[in-house]
């Protein structure tokens, strides 16, 4: 397709819509086709981001916490307003469901709304001094501008995740979305533009992770870090922006334990949910199912029943569950990984091929396989692909045994009846998140999201007031009261 023949987008840089000389395509993956061309910037460009936002965050920062709520009110509004639009952009570019993607962006507009009610509640202390004359007060303040980087899985959820705490704290921005869904950024931004905030808070600069992305964390004017992506990603991100505050959300490898007491057809939803959903492009995803010996094979079954149930295709057609993987190094990984297991002796039981008759390599059937070792990539790394792999164990302690051998520690889930079995599991497993008879993927915008200490899963913690109190400063200011005479 001609490029005049498909609309050309625009970085957002100082309140203004920006061309850039150099252009790249945004794909459907459902068909393969060129949807609109997109900004290929320069690090030039996301130096001008930077410097837009420097100017910028002196005059936000002194607005009122009640003013910057009210504009993160009006942002929800606004985006509720263009719900619709947006939806069906992201489901296009991203390849979800429209139903899934049409509660994703809900829930971006419910993220605007508590940020807003949080940060006024947002406040310092008056600690006790030892010294009788000094008062003692700490007040929050933002950190500065803010470099935040986002993924294509959930391009307007997890943006919302750093942008409405951050304008609410009154940090300025400059975001770099992932360029495979670089146009629900653009929508995103738009209802954020037409939320009336001044020019430079928020600068929006789409192009290469390497080239952008790294211009704006080693930039020596951003002040913080916000990034959600892959382990190897956040590692290069660290090092790069090597003393600034960081907040990394990263992969995931997470275990469902199914103990031999458990409520099977509880835990056969949640586990298959965590799986297929957004195609398991989900960093909380069931990364593998360890399964009690005795119950693998009813656990099994069950599995590929919900598994067979999800109806693949067109994510914009009515009735369709699963849409495409995202792009085709996501699609890559997932068939190597299930080739892997199949090449060393695990069982395929449902799915575990691409379907390019439905109009794009990118469709991957929802896949059960059993008869996993832990030695197998599938079990070692995180596949992010509609794959539930099934591992047996005989007894707790090799239960514990098999969660623990991994590097990641994002979130696990525990099915068993025995209450004090599974808080002995969910204390041992060093994850972020430990959901008991539930899936691994359980979570809210309110509550602490992030990987456990030690693990490949991240630094800090996203979620309700711990991503206002991480995207600001304590500041100690004490006051010496006069002794005796005149104040």
């Amino acid at each position: 397709m001609e490029k005049s023949q498909v609309e050309i987008l625009h970085n957002f840089i100082d309140g203004a819509w920006e061309a850039e000389a150099d252009r790249m395509p945004a794909i459907n993956p459902a068909t393969g086709e060129t949807i609109a061309w997109l900004p290929r910037s320069s690090r030039d460009t996301a130096r001008r981001a930077v410097a837009a936002a420097k100017r910028a965050k002196a005059g936000w920062a002194a607005r009122s916490a009640f003013e910057r709520a009210a504009m993160c009110m009006a942002i929800a509004a606004r985006i509720d307003e263009r719900r619709d639009r947006i939806a069906r952009v992201l489901s296009t570019e991203q390849g979800k469901p429209l139903a899934q993607a049409t509660g994703e962006v809900a829930k971006a507009a419910d993220g605007f709304r508590l940020a807003a009610e949080l940060v006024k509640q947002l406040g310092g202390e008056t600690p006790p001094a030892e010294d009788p004359s000094k008062l003692v007060i700490t007040i929050r303040q933002p950190r500065g501008v803010y470099a935040v980087i986002t993924p294509w899985n959930y391009p307007v959820n997890i943006p919302t995740e750093y942008l409405a705490p951050g304008i609410a704290t009154g940090n300025t921005i400059a975001w770099v979305p992932a360029p495979t869904t670089s146009m629900a950024a653009i929508e995103l931004m738009r209802a954020i533009e037409e939320a009336g905030l001044p020019k430079g808070v928020v600068n929006l600069v789409i192009g290469e992770g390497a080239v952008v992305g790294d211009e704006i964390v080693v930039h020596p004017d951003t002040n913080g870090i916000g990034f959600t992506g892959s382990a190897a990603t956040g590692r290069r991100i660290a090092e790069r922006g090597a003393g600034k505050p960081l907040l990394l959300e990263l992969g995931g490898n997470g275990p469902v334990l199914v103990f031999d007491d458990a409520d099977l057809d509880s835990a056969a939803d949640a586990a298959a949910g965590g799986a297929f959903s957004n195609a398991g492009q989900i960093c909380a995803a069931t990364g593998r199912v360890l399964a009690h010996r005795s119950i693998v094979a009813p656990l099994a079954e069950k599995l590929v029943q919900r598994a067979q149930a999800y109806v693949l295709g067109d994510p914009l057609q009515q009735g369709t569950t699963m849409g495409p993987l995202n792009n085709p190094n996501v699609a890559a990984k997932v068939r190597e990984h299930v080739e892997d297991a199949a090449a060393h002796g695990a069982s395929v039981l449902t799915g575990g091929k691409p379907r390019p008759d439905l109009g794009s390599p990118l469709f991957f059937e929802p896949t059960v396989i059993t008869g996993v070792t832990r030695d197998m990539r599938i079990n070692r790394e995180e596949t992010f692909g509609p794959v539930i792999p099934l591992i047996a164990f005989d007894d707790d302690e090799e239960a514990l045994d098999l969660a623990l051998d991994s590097e990641y520690g994002l979130s696990v889930g525990i099915f068993t009846e025995n209450i004090g079995r599974a808080l002995r599991f969910g204390e041992a497993i060093p994850a972020g998140i430990v959901n008991i008879n539930a899936g691994s993927t359980y979570w809210e915008i309110h509550l602490p999201f992030g990987g456990g200490s030690g693990t490949k899963s991240g630094i800090g913690r996203l979620g309700g007031r711990l991503t206002l109190e991480a995207m600001t400063e304590i500041k100690m200011i004490t006051i010496t009261r006069k002794r005796g005479g005149a104040q």
